[in-house]
């Protein structure tokens, strides 16, 4: 194993993910991990440097690495996976393919799919370029599917613990305890008993906003200081937050088998969770050590 550096309560790999499944570290962890939450390299028409594949092979490829991810759950414990979208090349049309690999996935080891999510990156630069800023065909692609998945019906979840703040509309509403209770047009009928409880906050969506230009001050630090090149793709941390604190609960292991900066594991880390990070691009790891390095 080829272990790039840990903390008291994890561990980054440099190895792809098809060695650490095939290794006894990866055997060690059969029902296991509570939480597997990764970004995979999305299947993009044009390669990055993060390493890419297109098509049915992108999709199959997927498919064999899911498959070996499931064995790693827990019987109540969760995948969640972000794909991006993709473009046909040469064309302003959309590619089914991120959707066709999301569905193909439910499909492995009767995996069932317990939510969609998207999540909007509201700083999303303008593309794709050409129809976007040059033809002016289309708008800005600002989203990505995000899929939860698991073997139960009933995996370990609570949303009491991603609450958010009341918006102010709903603060008036339960300061004057007076609201339009009653029939609606959609047949729909909202009764006047529980709705203006006060709790500790209010039910997120399954629409997430929020941008990725959050910086972490010790990995760019660290990187600058070591002259290691940022990786290109960085997540927010606050994604991987949201995901930890609503799937699993303090001491749970949580894996990322596409760690790139080990945004996963820093999340994991400062919310009191085991983690394991996997990644094959030792360049990303070395920078991803500044995440953990304090001062």
């Amino acid at each position: 194993m080829k272990k790039s550096f840990s903390t008291s309560l994890g561990s980054a790999y440099n190895q792809s993910i098809e060695e650490f499944l095939e290794s006894d570290t990866g055997r060690s962890l059969y029902g296991k991990v509570q939480l597997i939450f990764t970004s995979p390299p999305f299947p993009l028409i044009a390669p990055k440097k993060y390493g890419n594949l297109v098509g049915l092979e992108y999709l199959q490829w997927m498919q064999t690495i899911s498959r070996g991810l499931t064995k790693l759950l827990k019987p109540n414990g969760s995948l969640v996976i972000e794909i991006g979208n993709c473009w046909n090349k040469g064309f302003p049309t959309m590619s089914l393919l991120p959707l066709q690999t999301l569905m193909s996935i439910a499909e492995i080891d009767n995996l069932k799919v317990c939510q969609q999510f998207v999540w909007h990156n509201t700083a999303k630069l303008p593309g794709p370029a050409t129809w976007v800023n040059i033809k002016r065909e289309r708008v800005t692609d600002s989203f990505t599917h995000i899929w939860w998945y698991s073997p139960s019906e009933h995996p370990k979840a609570n949303n009491r613990r991603v609450l958010q703040p009341y918006k102010d509309g709903m603060k008036r509403l339960l300061k004057s305890q007076k609201y339009n209770s009653g029939n609606r047009a959609s047949g729909h009928k909202i009764s006047d008993s529980g709705f203006l409880n006060v709790n500790k906050g209010a039910i997120p969506s399954s629409a997430i906003l929020m941008a990725n230009t959050a910086v972490d001050r010790n990995y760019r630090n660290w990187c600058r200081e070591n002259e290691i090149v940022l990786h290109p793709a960085r997540m927010p941390i606050g994604l991987a937050d949201f995901f930890i604190k609503f799937l699993t609960t303090p001491g749970d292991l949580v894996l990322d088998p596409f760690g790139g900066s080990c945004t996963t594991g820093k999340s994991a880390e400062d919310l009191k969770r085991k983690w394991i990070c996997v990644e094959q691009n030792a360049e990303y790891l070395k920078g991803a050590k500044g995440r953990f390095h304090k001062g």
